[in-house]
């Protein structure tokens, strides 16, 4: 073999293994470049998820939580708000269903001595507002206190679904993260071609 032949093969081989190693190069190139896009896909996801998590908190969210205190405090007043840990509000639902139920007991028993009376008048008997009060006084009497006594029961019956209907919304409410991205502020303005001032308000939403 000559050496023109040698020196050619000796070329295409040096021509062969540069193409080579060209593309493998091109190859690891393309492949750090990929890898680096999809990094920065993901990096600028979690950001996104990061910006918007004040929003609404998903590892606390419960979507069954609203019905339980519901539940809770049907069962048992002051239950829901307890299984809220709001046990500041226990003491204001018990004095709230109390009062209504000593005014609805006051009434009932006013209104049973002087139906008692009305009917011992009638009948003719002596009863112990004989000398007090007149058989019209009576009977007027009976109606303001029947009257009384159905508003407790009513204010009563209010206030138990009240404080149902208190725990199901405060278990909404405790389910979204408050934060100081979100502002609500209300403004006094004053109208520069009128002169007169209005009330404004402005809701800011960073990101």
């Amino acid at each position: 073999m000559s050496k023109k032949h040698i020196i050619a093969c000796l070329l295409l081989l040096l021509s062969f293994q540069y193409s080579i190693s060209q593309n493998t190069t091109d190859n690891n190139t393309k492949e750090t470049e990929n890898k680096a896009n999809a990094e920065r896909l993901v990096a600028e996801a979690e950001e996104e998820k990061t910006d918007n998590s004040f929003l609404l908190d998903e590892d606390y969210f419960n979507p069954l939580s609203p019905a339980k205190a519901a539940f809770y405090s049907a069962v048992l007043p002051g239950l829901g708000q307890a299984y809220n840990k709001r046990y500041w509000k226990i003491p204001i639902v018990y004095g709230a269903l109390a009062s209504s139920l000593y005014y609805y007991s006051i009434n009932n028993t006013s209104y049973k001595r002087y139906r008692k009376a009305f009917k011992q008048r009638t009948a003719g008997e002596i009863d112990e507002f004989y000398n007090t009060f007149s058989l019209a006084s009576l009977e007027n009497a009976q109606q303001v206190l029947r009257r009384n006594r159905d508003t407790s029961l009513l204010t009563f019956i209010g206030l138990y679904a009240l404080q149902i209907l208190e725990a199901s919304i405060d278990a909404h409410l405790l389910q979204f993260n408050m934060s100081d991205k979100i502002s609500f502020d209300p403004k006094l303005m004053r109208n520069q071609w009128s002169d007169q001032n209005y009330v404004g308000l402005s809701i800011n939403l960073n990101f």
